[in-house]
């Protein structure tokens, strides 16, 4: 029962509508009204999100260990804000912040004990040598624990540096509940992110298709 006015009731059928007649409805709704523009906007973005998903899956190893390498500089930006704003603020606090995240991760690891492993050269960045699993994985330790280290206001680099390795080793425990191969335990690519870039810019040269860096 509904009350319409301050005496009048009214009994109202409730309906369950399916996922596609609530697109169908909100898409053909009028978008002045709050309740629709907010629909016609979840339904863009999720109808995005699943393009994208698409066109990730259709691409190779290498063009897809490059997408997420660029998602990574940009996370890790945000999450070096996000650190800076919870009091990590000299290099050597930065420096120990990024460490937790790692043997958080990697079971103990440090950066230059992962580094070692790869067997890179000084100069070589261990995320420019990982896969697009063991990317992905970084890319959720990083996203995740810029958004933990702003909902729980962190005030401390110790603080900070505690909750990147708590959510890195949460994100470990799930893969060892799911069965998946540990991040240490990935294969380790032969060519860097860099050497791919390279050879997707010359490929794309020699199909004499425009390129945006070429205006």
């Amino acid at each position: 029962m509904v009350t319409i006015g301050s005496e009048t009731k009214r009994s109202i059928t409730d309906y369950h509508l399916t996922r596609y007649a609530c697109y169908l409805i909100v898409q053909n709704g009028d978008p002045r009204k709050e309740i629709i523009a907010l629909g016609q906007t979840y339904f863009a973005i999720q109808t995005r999100r699943a393009e994208v998903a698409e066109v990730f899956n259709q691409l190779d190893e290498n063009n897809k260990r490059l997408v997420v390498r660029g998602n990574i500089k940009q996370w890790n930006q945000l999450l070096a804000e996000a650190a800076r704003n919870a009091g990590v603020i000299t290099d050597k606090e930065f420096a120990i912040f990024q460490n937790a995240g790692y043997m958080g991760l990697y079971g103990g690891l440090s950066v230059s004990d992962i580094h070692s492993r790869k067997k890179l050269g000084e100069n070589e960045k261990i995320l420019d040598y990982m896969g697009s699993t063991e990317l992905i994985a970084n890319l959720f330790r990083i996203s995740q624990t810029e958004e933990k280290l702003k909902v729980d206001e962190a005030s401390s680099s110790k603080e900070a540096t505690n909750t990147h390795y708590e959510v890195a080793e949460k994100i470990r425990k799930a893969m060892i509940e799911m069965g998946t191969t540990l991040p240490e335990n990935l294969p380790t690519p032969e060519k860097s992110i860099q050497v791919i870039e390279r050879e997707e810019i010359r490929k794309l040269r020699e199909s004499k298709k425009p390129l945006m860096l070429d205006e």
